[in-house]
């Protein structure tokens, strides 16, 4: 692919984004984080240039992937003095989990600017996205769609075009939502079997070959009971994705009390200094005996 691309936001899933596309033979031409040394940390690592301006990002690439922390971020890098300056013909590929309005405003702005904007929502973590097996939920027009199909297809093993911008990121939160609800359920049932004195190894088994299997029980259960929760999606970022979807049922008019109660207990370990911990570290809150990490 002759196309350079640049990246903004080099966390735990954009760092190796950029690490699968430069691996696959595309070339990636410059990176920014507003850390700025994570970027140069990563820009030797691929052999490529760290910018200091967004606008540096822009003027040095034809597609440029943003993977940005919510939706002030979102909004800080398309302005007329960032991602937006001089940007006619350039593509952009927004991946953070944001709202679907942000997703909107970055299409009518992008457009303004001469350029183009497509939503590929990422339902995978850290892994996937080293391995280029991502599944990626896209919205915008279809021909921009189409356009980015070569970066889509390295980055992922599935890729899903929903509709017009903002549609992927309503499905998005939707995933996330009943992720972070069945997360809050298995912690609750494994720390209630703890409590009764349950053997856990064989608790779970028996979880997974009836209805309360889930992926969750897959990802989580054993990390729930070793209290291993180095992190592969935060709480804190569980807490932002149920607050987007209660956002949508709000708009809607339907009140949704599991994801609720799910997004308080998310809530809760961000204030007790757990955000950064993995889901998984909603178990803390449910075994009886847990009243501090180790």
């Amino acid at each position: 692919m002759k196309n350079k691309i640049g990246f903004v936001g080099l966390g735990r899933m954009g760092a190796n984004m950029a690490r699968r596309l430069k691996d696959q033979g595309f070339p990636v031409s410059i990176v920014y984080d507003v850390h700025t040394a994570i970027a140069v940390g990563l820009s030797q690592e691929l052999g490529c240039n760290a910018a200091e301006h967004l606008s540096e990002v822009v003027s040095t690439s034809d597609i440029i992937l943003t993977v940005v922390t919510d939706d002030a971020a979102m909004h800080a890098i398309f302005q007329p003095d960032t991602l937006l300056q001089g940007a006619t013909g350039k593509l952009f590929i927004n991946c953070a989990t944001v709202s679907p309005d942000i997703h909107r405003t970055v299409e009518v702005l992008a457009e303004s600017a001469g350029a183009q904007s497509l939503e590929a929502c990422m339902a995978s973590s850290i892994t996937q996205a080293r391995d280029g097996t991502l599944y990626l939920m896209c919205g915008g027009r279809p021909q921009v769609f189409e356009k980015a199909q070569p970066v889509l297809e390295a980055l992922s093993s599935k890729c899903r075009y929903i509709g017009p911008a903002g549609s992927a990121a309503q499905v998005k939160a939707l995933v996330n939502m009943v992720m972070n609800i069945n997360t809050a359920g298995l912690a609750e049932g494994l720390g209630l079997g703890h409590s009764l004195g349950l053997d856990l190894n064989v608790l779970r088994e028996v979880f997974s070959e009836t209805g309360a299997n889930s992926r969750v029980l897959a990802t989580d259960g054993e990390d729930m009971q070793n209290r291993d929760h180095a992190c592969f999606f935060s709480a804190a970022h569980a807490a932002k994705d149920s607050g987007i979807a209660l956002n949508l049922a709000k708009i809607s008019g339907l009140t949704l009390p599991l994801a609720e109660a799910t997004l308080q207990q998310y809530q809760k370990m961000v204030q007790l200094g757990l955000g950064e911990l993995d889901k998984s570290g909603i178990a803390e809150l449910t075994f009886k005996t847990r009243n501090s990490l180790p």
